[in-house]
């Protein structure tokens, strides 16, 4: 059974930095096409970030230059550094995991930029 688990979101002040973990088990793919998503309470869900099976990645225009998505393979967990945060990426962060055509979700990680 495959299992998306989030982690890494807080509390920070504008202008600092976080990690989240994406982390897939109940599968033997190490490389599995995987987005970040947020959403901020009554919005829509939007992409943050991707990453391919060849590590390409592409980037929304609102985080370009301050985010990065990056994976550990042997572990099966994809990072999304953020930096240099405002209080506009203020949502809950979500991992999409797609494995033989079909997409995983996790259950979010709450991101809160704010003095």
């Amino acid at each position: 059974q495959v299992q998306v688990v989030e982690s890494g979101g807080d509390l920070v002040q504008p202008g600092g930095s976080l990690r989240l973990s994406c982390e897939v088990s109940g599968t033997s793919i190490s490389t599995p096409y995987t987005e970040w998503h947020r959403q901020e309470p009554g919005g829509q869900r939007e992409l943050v970030a991707s990453i391919m099976s060849g590590d390409k990645t592409i980037y929304a225009e609102s985080v370009k230059g301050r985010f990065a998505i990056s994976r550990d393979n042997a572990k099966k967990i994809v990072y999304l550094q953020m930096n240099t945060l405002k209080p506009e990426d203020t949502a809950v962060y979500y991992c999409q995991v797609t494995l033989e055509y079909r997409q995983y979700w996790g259950q979010g990680t709450q991101v809160t930029v704010s003095s």
